[in-house]
């Protein structure tokens, strides 16, 4: 096997620590959350909207961030984005009261956003198309089954020792030491960016629409599916994502070039990576709160409950791209699926009320830190596989978009499913509880086999890479 030169090796470990960062930032705050509501004396709506707001703003810009990466110089971006977080970061840390703190998460979204598709887009311009990228992008899998953990165990740890404001303020420190690592390993030449004019009405429809739906989904929960706010939103959100596609037709430098989304490999490959992160998203959530409320475990305890999980991902992303290479990407892509189905499905039935972690959580969740990896990756690759050097940004940006509103329509889904199946049970608290995170899980099961069915069809054609193996890092100035 050959091995990637060293300022390669250097730039992918800087890519995939953010990938780490974004992904942590999510699980600390949402940790935290309890003891900025005591602090601020800041009711549950209001904290809701303390992980919401970076959601919506994260989801929202996305797309954008890939374009404006393409547009602007991807090095560029990646800094603009880092040096964005830490900034609102800091003002969350100096928050004084909760309509500030919502305005700083929302900031950080937008920061994450662009940081995450410039990330991404120097990844497929690193490593070509190929088990390099496969490697890579196992690497960036990985990345993200530790990230949502170590948020979590972090965040436990990091507010009992030192109080909330100390976790935004850790985001500051370590968004500045990428940062400074990005300054000296990420080349600063002229690379294979996207030239012309920038479609401003395109933008405005494609970020207002995106934005409003995140909205809908995200406040659906508390205000409810059939609400005037939810369907007004959520409503006006898909008016704006079809005037989004008159525009495209009509632009001279489109945001989404037409022929892009005419390709069916690539509408397929995006769905089927919005339907991997409806189930695994929420099943870490849903996994949490199955240990904090019904086995009675401590936060730090239900974050450490995941751990095997996310060193099983650990251990078998790097070795997706061998797979891939032995058996073909919508082979292994289908093994992924058909795994993350059995694995959740066998997690539903094993809840009980009086159960222990190793007789319930433990061995599905091993299964599902193995399909983890094979359907990330694959997904990744698959979407990205078509994408010309010029098209990096806009590959990153729609592949994270579809993974971001996967994990926001599946938690919202999910936690819908499992309240509804609680309060309609009348029994004890435990069983009651236990009985909904079952009809949870039994729905993303549902979303797992019918992703598996549709990965069979999946056939991307690849594109030669127009830059050598061996190229670093490109950007324009």
């Amino acid at each position: 096997m050959t091995t990637a030169p060293a300022p390669r090796r250097g730039a992918l470990a800087l890519l995939a620590a953010t990938q780490l960062l974004l992904i942590m930032d999510t699980a600390i705050v949402n940790v935290a959350l309890p003891s900025v509501g005591e602090d601020l004396a800041t009711g549950s709506a209001d904290l809701s909207w303390v992980a919401n707001a970076y959601l919506i703003t994260f989801g929202g810009l996305l797309l954008l961030g890939g374009r404006i990466a393409d547009l602007l110089g991807h090095r560029r971006v990646f800094l603009g984005g880092l040096g964005l977080l830490a900034v609102a970061s800091a003002a969350g840390g100096l928050a004084p009261g909760a309509d500030a703190l919502v305005a700083a998460r929302a900031a950080q979204g937008v920061g994450a956003a662009l940081a995450a598709a410039a990330a991404f887009a120097l990844l497929l311009l690193l490593f070509p198309d190929g088990p390099a990228r496969h490697r890579a992008l196992g690497a960036f899998a990985a990345m993200g089954g530790l990230g949502g953990v170590l948020g979590t165990v972090l965040g436990g740890v990091v507010t009992d020792l030192l109080g909330w404001r100390s976790t935004f303020w850790l985001n500051v420190l370590l968004a500045a030491v990428l940062a400074v690592l990005a300054l000296l390993v990420l080349d600063r030449r002229t690379g294979p960016v996207r030239h012309g004019g920038f479609d401003l009405a395109g933008a405005l429809t494609a970020t207002a629409g995106i934005g409003l739906v995140a909205y809908a989904l995200v406040g659906a929960a508390d205000a409810g599916w059939l609400s005037a706010r939810t369907l007004g939103a959520g409503g006006a959100g898909l008016a704006l994502l079809l005037v989004f596609t008159a525009v495209e037709a009509r632009a001279a430098a489109p945001l989404v070039p037409p022929s892009v989304l005419a390709r069916p490999a690539l509408r397929l490959s995006n769905t089927l990576a919005a339907l991997a992160q409806t189930t695994l998203f929420p099943m870490f959530f849903l996994v949490s709160l199955y240990l904090q409320n019904v086995l009675g475990y401590p936060p730090l305890g239900g974050g450490l409950g995941l751990l095997p999980l996310s060193l099983v991902v650990v251990a078998v992303a790097p070795q997706t791209g061998r797979l891939i290479f032995r058996i073909g990407l919508h082979r292994t892509m289908t093994l992924g699926f058909v795994l993350l189905c059995a694995g959740t499905l066998w997690l539903a039935l094993a809840l009980t009320p009086d159960g222990g972690f190793a007789s319930t959580v433990l061995a599905p969740s091993l299964l599902l830190g193995a399909a983890l990896p094979l359907v990330v990756v694959t997904t990744n690759v698959a979407a990205t596989a078509e994408a010309a050097a010029e098209e990096t940004g806009l590959a990153s940006g729609l592949v994270n978009t579809s993974q971001q509103f996967g994990s926001v329509l599946g938690l919202a889904v999910l936690v819908a499913v499992a309240t509804s199946r609680s309060e309609a049970v009348d029994a004890a608290r435990a069983a009651a509880e236990t009985s909904g995170y079952r009809a949870a899980l039994l729905t993303g099961a549902a979303f797992a086999a019918a992703a598996a069915l549709l990965s069979v069809r999946l056939h991307p054609q690849r594109r030669v890479p127009e830059a050598s193996p061996g190229h670093r890092v490109p950007d324009r100035r």
